[in-house]
């Protein structure tokens, strides 16, 4: 059983247009089986304040040690970051700033990701900068245009998922009960 499999099963209960004899709502009860999304509130802000945290000592000390140009100092932190994630979200499964906002990089088992998986997920985290816009109408019915940065690009074509590390203990109970159900 992998993460992407994982299912859901919800009873939701919605009242019916029906009453009963003492004028009390009928309530109807549907089951549905809802794909797991390990995704949480906020992940992109924190995701992307992680990153922050990961590449800006870089940024500091090429700019104050060797002198470089801010531009220059970027581009190599960039490169580092990229190499250094991949290594400890290797050994540990995340860096300082998941560390910090308590994230945790597995793969679809659960597990850290392989160095290979991991080199490939941080080398894509680049495409997530390019930010996408989109329409939307505010609650006073004014259209403005949005941009939307999707940090979870990188992970799906890695087949890796970004989860807080209290999520982790849940899914793999999930994963061994429905391995256990199939």
């Amino acid at each position: 059983m992998r993460i992407s499999e994982l299912k859901v099963h919800r009873i939701i209960r919605r009242p019916s247009r029906m009453a009963d004899k003492y004028g009390h709502r009928i309530f109807e009860e549907y089951e549905y089986d809802f794909k797991y999304n390990p995704y949480f509130k906020n992940s992109e802000t924190q995701r992307l304040f992680a990153k922050t945290i990961d590449i800006l000592p870089w940024i500091l000390i090429l700019i104050f040690l060797f002198n470089l140009t801010a531009p220059q100092s970027l581009l190599i932190s960039i490169a580092i970051v990229i190499v250094h994630g991949a290594i400890f979200e290797t050994i540990f499964g995340k860096t300082l700033g998941k560390k910090i906002f308590r994230l945790i990089v597995v793969d679809d088992f659960a597990h850290k990701p392989s160095l290979s998986r991991s080199l490939k997920r941080n080398i894509f985290c680049l495409i997530n900068f390019f930010p996408t816009f989109t329409d939307q109408q505010d609650r006073t019915g004014v259209w403005k245009t949005v941009m939307n940065f999707n940090m979870h690009l990188n992970n799906k074509f890695a087949g890796t998922y970004i989860v807080k590390e209290k999520m982790l203990k849940e899914i793999k109970q999930m994963l061994e009960e429905q391995t256990a159900n199939t």
